[in-house]
C-alpha cells in the first residue's frame, strides 16, 4: 500500500478521533472498557497524559500535497528522517523516552519515518555522549548520506540538536570560557550541517537535565571547584548557565544569518531551555516513578508544541494544560524555523548587550566623633558599645552570600560568583569610603576587628572566614550553619572564644518563600520559624558574649513588579525557575494573597519567637529583630519603571548599590531602640550613618532600651493526652451508597481492618519500662486503635467515628482479646501477610456486625521493616523482589475475595534514621541494635550501610511499581492507594536539636504512643491529598489541629482515579461520561440529548475503524521490518553510533498510549 494512503488514511482517523474527544471529553482508554473502568494497559499517570497527546494530534495538519521545495514550509508529515545529537551524559535514559514520544508522533503524521534515535542498550550508545558535538553531526551527515533508505538529497529531515547543560563545569571561573567552548562546537555542528546536507531542519535547544552540573567532568577532573550538594545552588547554577547558553547561542545565530537565508536548511533555537527539572529544593530527591513519568511526557509534549508553534509565547512547561483547545483554533502547519515565525513582540536584550548605570556610590561618610570603646570590658550585652565588638560573624543565603553583587550587569555568569567581600553584614574589601558593609562601619570604632570576609569565594574557602551563608539556603539548613561557624570560633587562634564579644547576622527566608508552593505544609511559617529557634537555641547555648541580629524576612512581593514589565529585559525564565512560587502567580490571584500572609507569618512568627524571651536569660547573650526589611519600596526609574541598577544581572539578586545601603539600614537599626526601629526600607533614599549618642552609646537590646516584651504567651498546661481537636462539618453517608471506590466519603466507611507487624500491633506504644514493652496496646495503634475517642487517643479508626460513629472493626485494650480486624502480628515479614490476609477475609465473612458484600471496608497495609532489619542476614528470602511478590499475593487475595474495599499501602520509612535515636538507657542500649542489626550495626560509612539504603530505596520503588500499575483497576468497587508520609523520613527534633525520644518506645525502636497518634494524623491527610500531590515526609510536630478535612469540592478518598478531574470515576450509561466537578456525581448534559443508540454507534464505528487502522499500520510495519533487518546490518557498517530504530514508529496510537 502507498505510504501516502495510509498517512492520508492515519490523518482522517485522527481526526475522527478528535471529533470524538471534543464532542464526548472521551479518554481513550476508558472508551474501549466502559463497563469495568479498565485501562487497557494504562496507568492512571499515562490516562492523565492521553488527553494532552491526542490533544495534539487534533492538531497534526494535513499531508502536503506535493514535497515542500523550502525549509521554511515543512509540515510534520513531511519529514522522512529525525535525528539527535547533543545527548547528555546524565539522564540518559529520560531524555531518550522523550525523543522517542517524538519519534512516535512523527510516525502518526509520516508512517514512512526513518528514526536514528540511538538506542540505550546499543553497544556504541555507551561512547555516544563521549564524543564532540562536531564529532556526532559529523557521524550524523555520514549517516544521512550512506543510508540506503534515505534519499540525502530529496528526503526533509530534522535533526534536533541538544546542547545539555549538565555536561558544563558549574566553577565561576570556568563558566565564561566553558560556555564560549560549547558555542564553538555548536557553530562547528552546524557548518558540518550545514555543508554536508540539504533539505534539513535543525531544532536546536538548550537542555537542563536533572543530574549534577559538569557531570562529565568529574572523572578528568576538569572542574577546578568542588561540587555543591546544595540542591538549590544547584538548581541557581544550573540556571544561570542555560541561559548565559540561551543568551550565547542566540547571539551566535544572529550574527550568522547565513545558516537560515536558503531554502534548502533551517536552523531555530528554541525560546528557552528545555528544563528536565532537578530534585526538590529542599532536599534534592529523586522523583516517584509516577511523577518522573509524567514529567517525561510534559516534557515531550513541550517539546513537540515548540517544535510547531511561534517562537513567541510558547507555553510554559508548568502549565497544566499545555494546549489551549487546539482543535477549534487556527494552526499553523509549518515545523517552526526563524523566517516563518512572527517576530517578537518584546524582544528581551541579552544581559550581555551593554547596559550602562550611572556611576554607583558604594561608599560612606561616618560622622561619629566619639569612636572609643567602653572603659573596661563590659560583661552585659546591654553595654555593649560599636567599639567593644571584636568578631563579627554571618548566616544566611545567598543574599548574605552575596551572588552577582560585584558583577557586571551585563554578564549573567557573574551571579556563580560569591562576592562575600562586598557583602552587606560581613564583607570587609577595601574600607568604608568605598565599600560600605556592616565590618567596615564597626572597623572605623575597631580596626581590629575580625571575622568578615574579603574577596570572593564559596563558604567554606579561607576568605569567607565567618561568612557561613551558603547560596540556595533554606530555614533548615541554619542548624548545619550555626554548628560549622561555632566551631570555626572555636579553634580560630584569632578569636578568644569565651572573651571576645561576637555579633551575628542572621538573615534567611527568602527562598522558604520562594518555594513555599511546592509543599505548604513544610513551608509552613511554624516550621520555618522550628527551623530558626533550632539554629538560635544552639547560639544561645554555646556562644558566650554575643549580640545575634535576628533580621526580618523581607518582603519579598516587590520583587513582581521587576518582572512583570517586559521592557527591563530581566531574565524572567532564570527566576520562574529560582523563584516560582514568587513570580509566576497572577496579580489577585489566592496565590498571591497566601503569599502575602505567609510573609506576615514569617515576620511575626520571628517576632514572637525573640519576644518570649527565650534568649535573655543570661546577661552575656541576647537576640535582637532588626525590621529594617518588613517593608520595602522598590526603587524607581523617573518614568515609573523599576531601577535595574539596584540588582544583579538575573534582576533576582542584589546589586553592590543594594548591599551598601542594607548595611547602613542595619547599623541604624541596631543603633535604634526597641519600640522605635525603622521598619520601612526605601532604597532611593541616600541614608546617612547613624551615630551613638552620650545619652545612649551602646548597641540597643531590649534592656538598654527600657523595652519590655509583650505580655508572654500563658503556660501551657502539661500534656496529658495525644489526642487531636477535630474541626471538620460532618454530612450524612452518601445516598445512595455509592458502587464506585472512588466516590468514596469518609462516612461511607463501615469497616476498617489492618496488616502489618509491631507497629500495627500496637508493641511497647504505652510502655513506661521493660517489664511493660511486650505488651501490644493494639487500642492505641495508629492505623486500627480505637481506645477512648479522638480528643484523648488520636487513632485513624477514632477520627473516621467522628464521621460514622457505627464504625466496626477496630482494636482496644492490650493484647488480642478484643483485636477487633487487626490482623497485624508483631515481628510479621512480608511472607506472613497473605495468612493474614486469609485470615482477616474468613473474619469478615463470619462477622454478624458486617455485610460482608455491602459495607465499604478500609484495609491499611504497612510492612517490610522486619524484613529490612533482618535482610542481611537472609538476602535471598528477603529480597525486594520477594517482598513485592508477596505484597502482590495479599493485594490479590484481597482483589480476588472482598468486595468494596479501599486498601492503604504504606512505603516502608526510611529506617537507616533509627541510628540517630540513641538513650544511655538498658533498653536502648541492650534491645535497639539486636533488633534491627542489619541496619545499625554496620559503620557510618560503611558498604554494608550503604548497600541497606540502597535495599531500603528498592523496596519503596517495588511497592510503587506494583500499585500504580493497572493489576488492579479491573473493579470498580477496589482500589489500592500508596500513602508515601515515610517515604522520606524525617527524625523529630526536641528543642535542643537532638532526636525527640517522647516519639519513641523504651527500646528507641518501636513508637510511643505520640509516635502512633502522628502517624495517625499524617496517614489521615494522605488520604485526603490527591495522587501525585501526597506529602511524602512525616512532620511530627505537636499540633492538635492538624487533621484536614473534606472540602465540598473534594468530599471523596483521593484514588489514583478521581485524583485527575479529566479521568471520569463512574460508568453507569453505555460509554464513559465526562466529570463536571470532583464534588458531584460525574454525569455529562450531553447524555440527555444524544440517543443511547447514537452512543453504541459511535463506540462500534470507533473500534471498526480503529481495527482498520491498525491493520494498515501493522502490514506497513511488517514491510518495515524486513527494510530495517537489512538497513541495520547496513548502516553498522558504516561505523556510524546511530542505530535505526524506526520500526518503533508506527506502533498504533494504543500502543504508544500504553508505553511507560
Amino acid at each position: 500500500m502507498h505510504a501516502t494512503l495510509v498517512t492520508e488514511y492515519l490523518y482522517m482517523y485522527c481526526r475522527w478521533l478528535c471529533h470524538l474527544h471534543s464532542s464526548f471529553t472521551f479518554s481513550l482508554a476508558s472508551s474501549l472498557q466502559p463497563e469495568t473502568g479498565e485501562t487497557n494497559g494504562l496507568s492512571a499517570w499515562e490516562t492523565e497524559e492521553t488527553d494532552s497527546l491526542l490533544a495534539l494530534l487534533c492538531a497534526q495538519p494535513a499531508p502536503s500535497l506535493s514535497p515542500p521545495s523550502s525549509a521554511h514550509a515543512v509540515r510534520p508529515s513531511d519529514v522522512t528522517v529525525l535525528s539527535a545529537i547533543g545527548l547528555p551524559s546524565s539522564s540518559r535514559s529520560e531524555v531518550l523516552t522523550v525523543l522517542k514520544r517524538i519519534s512516535e508522533l512523527l510516525s502518526l503524521c509520516n508512517p514512512s519515518l526513518v528514526s536514528l534515535i540511538p538506542e540505550q542498550s546499543d553497544a556504541l550508545f555507551s561512547e555516544y555522549p563521549q564524543r564532540s558535538l562536531p564529532s556526532q553531526a559529523a557521524h550524523l551527515s555520514l549517516s544521512l548520506k550512506t543510508h540506503q533508505a534515505i534519499d540525502s538529497d530529496r528526503s526533509w529531515k530534522l535533526v534536533l540538536l541538544l546542547v545539555p547543560v549538565d555536561d558544563l563545569c558549574g566553577c565561576p571561573e570556568q563558566a565564561s570560557s566553558q560556555v564560549a567552548t560549547v558555542v564553538h562546537q555548536f557553530d562547528q555542528a552546524l557548518q558540518t550541517l550545514h555543508g554536508q546536507l540539504v533539505r534539513t531542519v535543525v531544532n536546536a535547544m538548550v537542555w537542563v537535565g536533572h543530574g549534577g552540573v559538569g557531570d562529565s567532568q568529574k572523572e578528568s577532573r576538569e572542574c577546578h571547584c568542588k561540587e555543591t550538594s546544595n540542591a538549590a545552588e544547584l538548581s541557581l547554577t544550573k540556571g544561570i548557565l542555560a541561559l548565559s547558553l540561551q543568551e550565547s547561542l542566540k547571539h551566535h545565530l544572529e550574527v550568522n544569518p547565513w545558516y537560515n537565508d536558503g531554502e534548502d536548511f533551517a536552523v531555530l533555537l528554541q525560546e528557552t531551555p528545555m528544563d528536565m527539572g532537578v530534585g526538590h529544593i529542599s532536599g534534592g530527591r529523586t522523583p516517584l516513578y509516577g511523577q518522573r513519568t509524567v514529567k517525561i511526557n510534559k516534557v515531550a509534549t513541550q517539546l513537540w508544541t515548540n517544535l510547531l508553534q511561534p517562537m513567541t509565547g510558547e507555553s510554559d512547561l508548568d502549565n497544566h494544560n499545555l494546549i489551549s483547545d487546539p482543535c477549534h483554533s487556527e494552526y499553523q502547519p509549518f515545523l517552526r524555523t526563524q523566517r516563518n515565525s512572527p517576530p517578537e513582540p518584546h524582544p528581551r536584550a541579552r544581559t550581555a548587550d551593554s547596559v550602562v548605570f550611572p556611576d554607583q556610590k558604594t561608599g560612606s561618610e561616618l560622622t561619629c566623633e566619639d569612636r572609643s570603646p567602653s572603659p573596661l570590658t563590659p560583661t552585659s550585652v546591654h553595654a555593649l558599645r560599636p567599639a567593644d565588638i571584636k568578631v563579627l560573624a554571618a548566616l544566611g543565603d545567598s543574599l548574605t552570600a552575596a551572588n552577582g553583587a560585584g558583577g557586571s550587569p551585563n554578564n549573567i555568569l557573574d551571579v556563580l560568583v560569591e562576592y562575600r567581600g562586598l557583602s552587606w553584614s560581613i564583607g570587609g574589601d577595601e574600607n568604608l569610603t568605598s565599600v560600605t558593609t556592616l565590618p567596615n562601619i564597626f572597623r572605623e570604632f575597631n580596626p581590629n576587628l575580625t571575622g568578615f570576609a574579603v574577596g570572593t569565594g564559596k563558604e567554606d574557602s579561607p576568605s569567607a572566614f565567618l561568612n557561613q551563608a551558603v547560596a540556595g539556603a533554606n530555614s533548615d539548613d541554619m542548624v548545619s550553619q550555626v554548628r560549622v561557624l561555632v566551631e570555626k570560633m572555636r579553634n580560630d587562634p584569632r578569636i578568644d572564644f569565651e572573651n571576645d564579644w561576637k555579633v551575628i547576622t542572621m538573615f534567611i527566608g527568602g527562598n522558604d518563600l520562594c518555594d513555599h508552593c511546592t509543599d505548604t505544609v513544610y513551608f509552613s511559617p511554624n516550621n520555618f520559624v522550628s527551623h530558626v529557634r533550632q539554629a538560635l537555641d544552639i547560639l544561645h547555648q554555646e556562644v558566650p558574649r554575643a549580640l545575634v541580629n535576628l533580621v526580618e524576612v523581607l518582603n519579598i512581593i516587590p520583587l513582581r513588579r521587576l518582572h512583570q514589565d517586559k521592557s527591563l529585559n530581566c531574565p524572567t525564565w532564570l527566576v520562574n525557575m529560582l523563584c516560582r512560587c514568587v513570580v509566576k502567580p497572577p496579580d489577585g490571584s489566592a496565590e498571591v494573597q497566601e503569599l502575602k500572609d505567609l510573609n506576615r507569618a514569617y515576620q511575626s512568627g520571628m517576632q514572637e519567637l525573640v519576644e518570649s524571651g527565650r534568649y535573655d536569660t543570661h546577661s552575656n547573650f541576647t537576640v535582637v529583630v532588626q525590621p529594617f526589611f518588613r517593608e520595602v519600596m522598590l526603587p524607581l526609574l523617573e518614568d515609573g519603571r523599576p531601577d535595574r541598577s539596584f540588582f544583579a544581572s538575573d534582576c533576582f539578586h542584589l546589586s553592590q548599590k543594594s548591599h551598601s545601603l542594607m548595611a547602613r539600614a542595619l547599623w541604624n537599626n541596631m543603633l535604634e531602640s526597641l519600640g522605635n526601629k525603622t521598619y520601612i526600607h526605601d532604597f532611593t533614599n541616600d541614608l546617612p550613618l547613624k551615630c551613638p549618642s552620650q545619652a545612649s552609646p551602646f548597641l540597643r537590646t531590649y534592656k538598654n532600651s527600657n523595652h519590655s516584651y509583650g505580655d508572654p504567651a500563658p503556660t501551657m498546661p502539661p500534656i496529658t493526652n495525644w489526642g487531636s481537636d477535630f474541626s471538620c462539618a460532618v454530612h450524612g453517608p452518601s445516598d445512595p451508597v455509592p458502587s464506585s471506590v472512588h466516590r468514596l466519603r469518609p462516612t461511607d466507611i463501615k469497616v476498617v481492618a489492618a496488616l502489618g507487624d509491631s507497629l500495627s500491633a500496637g508493641f511497647g506504644a504505652k510502655a513506661k519500662n521493660l517489664l511493660q514493652l511486650t505488651n501490644e496496646y493494639r487500642g492505641v495503634s495508629w492505623s486500627i486503635g480505637g481506645d477512648q475517642t479522638l480528643e484523648t487517643v488520636t487513632t485513624l479508626p477514632n477520627i473516621l467515628r467522628k464521621f460514622n460513629p457505627s464504625l466496626r472493626g477496630f482494636s482496644t485494650g492490650i493484647g488480642t482479646a478484643q483485636r477487633g480486624f487487626n490482623m497485624a502480628v508483631s515481628g510479621a515479614k512480608a511472607f506472613n501477610i497473605p495468612a493474614q490476609v486469609e485470615k482477616l477475609i474468613q473474619a469478615l465473612r463470619d462477622s454478624k456486625e458486617v455485610d460482608f458484600e455491602n459495607d465499604w471496608k478500609l484495609v491499611t497495609l504497612f510492612i517490610g521493616g522486619n524484613d529490612l532489619c533482618q535482610y542481611c542476614q537472609d538476602r535471598a528470602s528477603l529480597s525486594p523482589q520477594n517482598y513485592s511478590l508477596y505484597l502482590m499475593e495479599s493485594l490479590d487475595l484481597l482483589y480476588r475475595n472482598v468486595p468494596r474495599v479501599l486498601v492503604n499501602v504504606l512505603e516502608i520509612l526510611q529506617i537507616d534514621g533509627l541510628r540517630k535515636i540513641k538513650r544511655n538507657s538498658l533498653g536502648c542500649s541492650l534491645l535497639q541494635e539486636n533488633l534491627c542489626p542489619c541496619v545499625l550495626a554496620p559503620g557510618e560509612d560503611s558498604l554494608e550501610l550503604s548497600e541497606m539504603r540502597r535495599i531500603n530505596r528498592e523496596f519503596q520503588a517495588k511497592t510503587e511499581r506494583l500499585v500504580w500499575g493497572v493489576r488492579y483497576s479491573g473493579r470498580k468497587d477496589f482500589a489500592v492507594v500508596i500513602q508515601p508520609f515515610f517515604q522520606t523520613t524525617i527524625i523529630p527534633l526536641g528543642p535542643d536539636a537532638k532526636p525527640d525520644l517522647s516519639f519513641f518506645s523504651v527500646d528507641c525502636f518501636h513508637f510511643s504512643e505520640r509516635g502512633h497518634a502522628e502517624m495517625a494524623i499524617s496517614l489521615w491527610n494522605n488520604m485526603l491529598e490527591p495522587v501525585g500531590q501526597k506529602q511524602t515526609y512525616n512532620n511530627f510536630t505537636y499540633d492538635r489541629n492538624k487533621l484536614r478535612c473534606p472540602t465540598e469540592e473534594q468530599p471523596y478518598i483521593f484514588t489514583i482515579i478521581n485524583s485527575f478531574p479529566s479521568i471520569p470515576t463512574t460508568t453507569t450509561a453505555a460509554a464513559p461520561t465526562p466529570p463536571t466537578s470532583t464534588a458531584m456525581p460525574f454525569e455529562s448534559p450531553c447524555w440527555d440529548i444524544v440517543p443511547a443508540w447514537a452512543v453504541a454507534l459511535v463506540g462500534v464505528t470507533g473500534l471498526l475503524i480503529g481495527w482498520g487502522a491498525t491493520w494498515l499500520l501493522l502490514f506497513y510495519r511488517e514491510q518495515r521490518m524486513k527494510r530495517t533487518a537489512t538497513l541495520n546490518v547496513e548502516l553498522k557498517g558504516t561505523g556510524s553510533c546511530f542505530i535505526n530504530t524506526g520500526t518503533k514508529g508506527t506502533e498504533t496510537l494504543h500502543g504508544y498510549m500504553g508505553q511507560q
